[in-house]
Parts: structure tokens; sequence; C-alpha cells
């Protein structure tokens, strides 16, 4: 039995030997002498490859000479590479490499818009909360112009407008007889403009072109005001806010090729720093000025951007 197992295992380690060698391609090379040691059974076109193997050369990325990182395209009129080499930035050089995407010389300009709304009139949840009345809607456009200075890299400036308004005219709570409130006549209304320089660069990930994956980094500044209204000692109180906010966003996003020259893009926030200063007024008079930042890193839902985004 012990010899039969024996058996088996030798060639299961023969099998995962064989699984983990490239085919051979290229010159073969030349051997001084064969390794000492107990000998196994390869195949006539793995003897190179395992020689290399056993003589510590192995390769633990694939063999370049089976890409042609010649081969060209045609881009107005000239000819451009369609595989771009990776830098290397380590000691090793891993062969790393990406697909032409947007040539240089290319300028984009796009597109992101948002709206959203919502709005109830004496709505009644179970006998907890009634006569709600509240409305709220939100829009933001941004438009965004970028130019190709490098194949796959490109640097641009994009715009923003961002207005938010909410009315709660009626909010009735009742829980218990210790829990029970109405909120009423509450406005909350906020805008604000923006402006960033934008870096993107992209990944080609398919040999045609058509889809592709960008690391996008932004500065980006912004200001605006804001308004809070709430009745107060049987009086409309209104503290006015006005911002200014710096940040820079690392963004990753996918790029799909939906025409010829219209994309189609997706992009998340996952990275970030910022620095907010607000200063508040209360019915005309300063009450208040604070300065923070922070800096997060997480998938955030609410920085989810969609877009068209057409290259000329």
């Amino acid at each position: 039995m012990t010899f039969f197992m024996e058996k088996i295992c030798r060639f299961a380690f023969l099998l995962i030997l064989l699984a983990f060698i490239p085919q051979a391609k290229g010159e073969e090379i030349a051997c001084d002498s064969v390794p000492k040691g107990k000998y196994i059974y390869v195949p006539d076109s793995l003897q190179n490859d395992v020689m290399k193997l056993l003589m510590g050369n192995s390769k633990v990325v694939d063999d370049e000479s089976k890409f042609d990182f010649s081969e060209k395209v045609l881009w107005k009129g000239d000819t451009v590479p369609m595989k771009l080499r990776t830098r290397n930035l380590g000691r090793f050089d891993r062969g790393l490499f990406n697909y032409l995407f947007i040539p240089k010389g290319r300028w984009g300009f796009g597109l992101t818009a948002s709206y959203g709304e919502l709005s109830t009139d004496d709505l009644e949840i179970f006998d907890l909360l009634s006569d709600i009345d509240l409305g709220a809607h939100a829009f933001s456009i941004k438009p965004y112009l970028e130019y190709t200075v490098a194949n796959n890299m490109s640097v641009g400036l994009r715009f923003g407008y961002t207005s938010a308004k909410a009315n709660i005219g009626s909010f009735k709570v009742d829980i218990d007889e210790d829990m029970n409130f109405n909120l009423h006549d509450i406005m909350y209304r906020n805008e604000g403009y923006s402006a960033a320089f934008l870096f993107r660069q992209y990944i080609g990930i398919s040999r045609r072109g058509r889809f592709g994956v960008f690391n996008e980094v932004e500065l980006a500044f912004s200001s605006g005001n804001s308004d809070f209204q709430r009745p107060y000692d049987g009086e409309l109180r209104t503290t006015h806010t006005t911002y200014m906010n710096a940040g820079l966003n690392f963004s990753p996003g996918v790029s799909v090729y939906m025409m010829k020259n219209v994309a189609f893009n997706l992009s998340f926030g996952v990275f970030g720093f910022h620095l907010r200063n607000e200063r508040q007024t209360e019915n005309g008079v300063e009450v208040g000025n604070r300065t923070t930042s922070g800096a997060n890193f997480r998938f955030n839902l609410f920085n989810i951007n969609f877009g068209i985004s057409v290259h000329v």
C-alpha cells in the first residue's frame, strides 16, 4: 500500500510541476552539466523550461516574446503603439503593459448631472407618525473638459453647481405620553459652486480599445452658502452659513465606449482629504466661525458619478 501511495504522490508532484511551467518558446539554453538527483520524465517540448527551473532561472511572468510591442494603429495620419509598457518602479521587471485607450492629443468634454425630488402631503404612518407634510429637491450639474497630454493620460478642469432645498410644514410624532412633539415651519436651503483640476490615467483592458479603467486625482475648491430657518420662542430664526472647502480626492472608475467617440463613465470616491471653513450669522449677527479638516478611506455610496463624455 505504501508503495502505491508513493507512486501516486510522485505523479501528483509531476502534474503540479508541469502545470506551473510555461510552454517553451525562443532559443534553447545549453547546460554544461545535468543536475544531480533523481530523474523524472518530461516531454521534449518542456525540457528547456524544466532545466531553467532546476537551475534557478525560472520566470514569474509570461515570456514577452509572444507579445508584439511593435504593433501600431493609425491616428490622425500617424502611427502610435497599441501596447504601452508600464513603467517599472521596483527592482523587478514584472513585464506589465496595457492597451492604448485614448491616444495623445485628443480633446474630451463631458457632463454629469443628477436630480431628485420628494414630496408628501398629510401622510400617516401607523399611529406613531401623522400629519407629515414635507418636500425636498436636489439638483447637481458638473461639466468638464480634458486634454490627453500623453497616451492614456489626461488633464482637465471640472466645474460644478449644486442646489438643494427642503421644507417641513408639519411632522407630528406621538409614541407615548412622554415622547410626542410636532415639527413645523422648518426650511433648509443650500447652494454651491465648485472648480477642480483633475488628472486621469487610463488602463486599456481590451485590444479594440472599447473597455478601460482609470484612476482620477482631483484637486477641488468649492464655495457656497446655506440657510436654516426654524421657529424659536414663537418667532422664526434664520441661521445663514457661508463656507469654503478644499479637497484632494482619489476616484477609480470604468469607461466604456458605446460609440466611436462617445463613452459612458462610472466613478466613485474611495479616498480623500478635505479642509473646510464655515462662518455663521443669525438674524444678521455673526455667531460663529469654524474650521475643520479630515480624511476618509471608504466606499462612499453618496459619491457615485455617472456621466457621458465625447472625445474628438
